[in-house]
């Protein structure tokens, strides 16, 4: 490995446990907030609105905090961002009373929607382009990796020492990866950028090399999170037991946690091209959710791992579609602009799956939500074979 090499990933590496943190901030509290916290969650009601207050925090801020970055320079959104989470998350653990810990959780919802769209920009100037799909691979991973140990994690420090200790560990989490920023990102001045109008935005944001990989990005969301939050569901309702569910969901996370860094190199190396490759991560995520309205053990692992492979192949191919084709001196905007799609595709999903289950069943809704993320690509191969000339006789 070359020095240039060398230096590259030691500057990588806390941005990668950004992603880590903002994704075990996540998972790590809200799979436990309603087991183990008797005293501020005290109906179903509260405990939804303490789950709702984080990603609202995300939906309303993140565009904000990118553009904020593309303004004063990528590092010093993401330090104070880190800063702020470790802030908000120590306030709980000296306060520790429930109004404290909805404080806590909007600041650290406020603290990720800086530090996360930050991180993103930094991961896209660092890298060449020629590298931005194993870099958005690479980073992909540690977020999933943080997502698939935050609910196991958290429930054993909670089980340990209660939330207070879950929050006191996010509290160091947050300084250290801090520290190692500041000692290992370097500082990257914000480039110049011509003045932009509300009508130059909005002409950016509704360019479809835009709007395809966003969208992409938000249907893969919705179907991460349907999965995550409903197959286990299905599996009960097959009279499997819990530790079959919970492999379930391990499987998912496991598959696109794996998926994403290879996604990312065979982008690089020019044996996947984004389009296609998409594409494909939709049609497979379609299929896992198919393979959901199965009935029995077969088709919750089954859907299980299409729907995380599939997911695991749009995430990283759809952030670097996104850098190739934003100006530099933009990136903080698009990629908080492009988190915000994933945050709508979070809440989304699971919304819509869980409306048609109202009325008809689950299966309906997983049917429903594939139907949606099938049609795009179906339609986008239709018109291209509608187009292509006809073959000689």
């Amino acid at each position: 490995m070359t020095a240039p090499e060398t230096t590259l990933r030691r500057q990588m590496w806390p941005l990668y446990a950004a992603g880590f943190t903002t994704a075990f901030g996540a998972h790590g509290i809200a799979a436990n907030l309603g087991g183990f916290s008797d005293d501020a969650v005290t109906s179903l009601l509260v405990l939804g609105g303490l789950l709702a207050l984080y990603d609202g925090a995300e939906v309303l801020l993140k565009p904000l905090f990118g553009t904020l970055a593309d303004r004063v320079g990528a590092r010093p959104v993401l330090l104070g961002g880190l800063l702020a989470f470790a802030a908000a998350s120590a306030a709980y653990v000296i306060a520790d009373s429930p109004a404290w810990l909805w404080a806590a959780r909007l600041g650290q919802g406020a603290a990720a929607s800086a530090f996360s769209p930050s991180a993103s920009a930094l991961v896209a100037r660092l890298n060449p382009a020629a590298r931005h799909g194993r870099a958005f691979g690479s980073y992909g991973f540690y977020k999933s990796i943080g997502y698939t140990l935050g609910p196991l994690l958290g429930g054993l420090l909670v089980w340990a020492g209660g939330l207070r200790l879950l929050f006191a560990v996010l509290a160091v989490l947050g300084l250290a990866v801090a520290a190692w920023a500041a000692l290992a990102v370097p500082s990257l001045p914000p480039l110049p950028k011509r003045r932009q109008t509300v009508l130059d935005l909005a002409r950016r944001l509704a360019d479809p090399a835009f709007l395809g990989p966003t969208a992409a990005l938000a249907a893969a969301t919705a179907a991460l999170s349907v999965g995550v939050g409903f197959l286990p569901v299905s599996g009960a309702a097959a009279g499997l037991g819990t530790v079959a569910t919970g492999a379930a969901v391990s499987v998912l996370a496991g598959c696109a946690a794996l998926v994403q860094p290879r996604a990312g190199r065979a982008l690089d190396e020019g044996r996947l091209g984004a389009r296609g490759g998409i594409t494909a991560g939709l049609l497979i995520t379609a299929a896992g959710l198919g393979c959901a309205t199965l009935p029995g053990l077969a088709g919750v692992l089954g859907g299980a791992a299409l729907i995380g492979a599939g997911t695991g192949l749009i995430t990283p191919l759809g952030f670097a579609a996104l850098a190739a084709s934003t100006p530099a001196e933009r990136l903080g905007q698009t990629m908080g602009t492009a988190e915000l799609g994933r945050e709508l595709g979070d809440a989304g999903g699971p919304l819509l799956v869980a409306g048609i289950a109202t009325v008809a069943s689950l299966t309906h809704g997983y049917a429903a939500l594939a139907l949606l993320l099938a049609v795009g690509p179906l339609l986008v191969l239709a018109a291209r074979l509608r187009a292509a000339p006809p073959s000689s006789p």
